[in-house]
């Protein structure tokens, strides 16, 4: 049985909220994994990478896959997917924080950011719209 979502229409306000959202998200993700790309490997990477408990060889992989999954979610036919791996990323990171013992701030960030990715992607993607309509 194959069902089909009809799309709903998607204000220009929506759009661009959406695209904002989006957009500063990208920003965030990009500058993130640049970072772990670097070399040599900023001190501030090196030094949080240490206190979570990763070793110095795992940054730079871990610096491909989120650059991967952002520049999958800044691709509009790919953005859903890439979501989806972010929304796995960010799960990550949250379950390292929360192994570390680390403050409640560096713990809430990465679901903050999950929100802002899913937000962004509801406002501009009239597809996910019809999938997960939201009543007044």
């Amino acid at each position: 049985m194959e069902t089909t979502a009809q799309a709903v229409p998607v204000s220009n306000k929506m759009l661009w909220i959406g695209r904002v959202l989006s957009g500063l998200t990208v920003l965030m993700l990009l500058m993130d994994s640049i970072m772990k790309l670097m070399h040599p490997t900023p001190a501030p990477v090196v030094d949080a990478m240490t206190k979570l408990g990763y070793p110095d060889g795992l940054t730079l992989g871990i610096g491909i896959l989120l650059l991967v999954c952002t520049i999958l979610y800044a691709i509009p036919q790919t953005a859903v997917l890439g979501a989806i791996l972010l929304t796995g990323y960010l799960g990550g990171a949250t379950a390292s924080h929360v192994r570390v013992g680390a403050d409640i701030f560096p713990v809430l960030f990465p679901g903050i950011m999950g929100a802002l990715i899913w937000g962004g992607l509801f406002l501009r993607d009239s597809r996910l719209r019809a999938l997960l309509p939201i009543r007044s």
